[in-house]
């Protein structure tokens, strides 16, 4: 997109009007689904459904009852001239409105109720649904974009249960009754008043042909938006690093462009809605009064002033549930193309939905074994024929260029992705066959960059094991080395940290860390680059605590420096996803082969 086109948002001409027919049939076909299943979750609370459709259903039915009170007035009192019983019809009629406000106010408070009721559950299944995912999921979108459908579409879902399901309802219900009631009184009229449908129907059709996929294509660009900018939010520092800050611009300006352009139409081809209606409706008026006033004239045993007052009245009615209806209809469409992409997401595959026969591993040696294991991302192999035993208590090292396999492996023993072919044993039994989340108790992660949650200090150690008191808490940040720089801090244990822990060193951060997995006691160690990026002093500090940490585990540590691993019983060199060496520090000198070349080429 060239710069001209960004300096001139109004050049909407350009939008694909074919794609939009193609996504119009993509989104029709799962209308239907989408739509009960959020039913589904509005049944929940049946009983004040109940009372919202019978609130809706009293409205309805006083809302048509005044003007025909009003237009009986007419012939029974004023066309007569007798005004006996005019009192009791106008208190009538205030009771009838009083009880219509009341009506609608009850209906609008229990709905609000439901609809916060169905997103909190919406929300919070969603919310469930991604601790479910497997790593692969997040690894291949952006999380802007997922957040966005945790805020953004269940919120239009939510406008959309608070405004418009009583709408759409008591639009049905008024149009019903309304021309039952038309029927009832003069069929003519209700033929003239009914003549405007056809136009109205077919303007409502080619209208509603066209926002469908717009707001749908409206919600997808604002979930591009949203996971553009967490993503830059992230790495902002690596936009400034590189001064890259005109492309980002750029690059943002023409998503926001894309979500300025299908907004724009959205909205402007859904404005045409009350335009035409209310084109509509005064011709139905002029219509009513034209034919109403000639049959009059001609014969008032066919039509009275009264009922051509009521008439007039319904006219309105007829054609506001009708406008109602177009509208809601349009907001509708919106909610459902959010729906459509949360229920998405609850549709993945779970990560547990291969373990129905899985078992628990109670304890475990963390004796791991690969079997001529291989493994590939999509269309590209990885690991090929991979062969090596980890015995418990040993430390295992891997080594190699970046792209390798090092952190593939490791993926493989977590079970964050499964192997292809071969052969994957903890303790003998297959990895596959054992469940991933009693695995991963027995595990605990040391990375290369530390994360750590908003919240005390103290907590963030505690994440390894919940119910560790805080007295075992301070025990392993002490083992951890930690003790000392926690206890320098603000409120020392109880210090808020912010997110990811800014406001500690990354050294500290690591150190956290490390009195996390200490504290949660696994029986498997992964250490991915524990002490890259880190000072002399602070990584002198992180190394003892390493060994303090490693002591009695099997550990598995990836490591591009090769000084802190000589100490590993077996170190592992791979090349292009195969293992070239293996065998100890010493023994991969003597081999004098890649290894060898590596370790000189670091210590010179």
């Amino acid at each position: 997109m060239s710069s001209n086109q960004l300096k001139a948002p109004f050049q909407y001409e350009k939008i694909p009007l074919e794609n939009i027919a193609i996504d119009n049939k993509k989104k029709a076909k799962n209308m239907g689904n989408t739509l009960k299943r959020l039913w589904n979750y509005l049944t929940v609370e049946k009983g004040k459904l109940f009372l919202v459709i019978l609130m809706v259903t009293l409205s309805s039915g006083l809302s048509l009852l005044g003007p025909f009170m009003v237009g009986m007035a007419i012939d029974d009192y004023i066309v007569t001239g007798q005004a006996g019983g005019l009192g009791m019809l106008l208190v009538g009629l205030m009771i009838v409105y009083l009880f219509h406000s009341l009506s609608i106010f009850l209906q609008n408070y229990w709905m609000i109720g439901i609809a916060q009721r169905t997103v909190y559950t919406l929300r919070k299944d969603l919310f469930k649904q991604f601790h479910r995912l497997p790593i692969s999921y997040f690894d291949k979108r952006q999380h802007g974009e997922l957040m966005s459908r945790l805020t953004n579409d269940i919120d239009n879902v939510n406008n959309t249960l608070n405004q418009s399901v009583i709408q759409i309802f008591a639009s049905v219900l008024t149009l019903v009754g309304t021309i039952a009631v038309m029927l009832y009184l003069s069929p003519i009229l209700t033929v003239v008043t009914m003549s405007v449908i056809p136009a109205m129907f077919f303007s409502m059709r080619w209208i509603t042909k066209r926002t469908g996929p717009l707001y749908k294509l409206q919600q997808n660009d604002l979930g591009e938006v949203n996971g553009y900018v967490e993503e830059i939010v992230s790495g902002q520092h690596i936009v400034k690093t590189y001064s890259q800050e005109e492309k980002v611009i750029r690059e943002f300006q023409e998503r926001n462009h894309n979500l300025q352009r299908t907004g724009f139409w959205a909205l402007t081809i859904a404005g045409f809605i009350p335009k035409i209606m209310n084109m509509l409706n005064f011709l139905s008026f002029a219509l009513i009064a034209l034919v109403g006033g000639i049959l009059v004239v001609y014969d008032q045993q066919l039509v009275t002033v009264g009922v051509i007052v009521i008439f007039t009245e319904y006219a309105r009615q007829f054609t506001r549930p009708l406008n109602e209806l177009s509208n809601q209809f349009n907001v509708l469409l919106s909610a459902i193309a959010g729906a459509e992409r949360v229920f998405q997401i609850m549709d993945e595959t779970k990560e547990e939905s291969d373990e129905t026969n899985s078992i628990e591993v109670k304890r475990t040696k963390g004796n791991i074994k690969f079997d001529n294991v291989t493994f590939g991302y999509e269309d590209t192999t990885i690991l090929k024929g991979i062969r090596f035993e980890a015995r418990p208590g040993e430390t295992v090292a891997f080594v190699g260029h970046t792209g390798a396999g090092k952190t593939t492996i490791i993926n493989l023993i977590s079970r964050f992705y499964d192997y292809h072919t071969g052969k994957i044993t903890l303790d003998g039994i297959d990895l596959k066959s054992i469940k991933r989340s009693s695995l991963r108790k027995h595990m605990a992660f040391v990375l290369q960059d530390p994360f750590l949650f908003h919240g005390s200090v103290r907590e963030n150690i505690r994440y390894g094991r919940l119910h560790a008191t805080d007295k075992e808490v301070e025990n392993a940040a002490v083992d951890a080395n930690a003790h000392d720089f926690i206890m320098k801090l603000s409120n020392g244990y109880d210090t808020i940290l912010d997110q990811d822990g800014s406001g500690i060193s990354q050294g500290q951060k690591q150190l956290l860390t490390i009195a996390r997995a200490l504290l949660a006691a696994p029986s498997i160690l992964i250490l991915d680059e524990a002490t890259s990026n880190i000072d002399t002093i602070t990584e002198l500090k992180i190394q003892a605590a390493l060994k303090r940490l490693m002591v009695g585990r099997t550990s598995f540590v990836i490591a591009h420096r090769l000084n802190t691993i000589q100490g590993a019983d077996t170190i592992i060199m791979l090349e292009d996803g195969k293992i070239i060496e293996q065998g100890s520090h010493e023994e991969l000198i003597k081999l004098k082969g890649s290894y060898y070349k590596l370790y000189k080429g670091q210590v010179q």
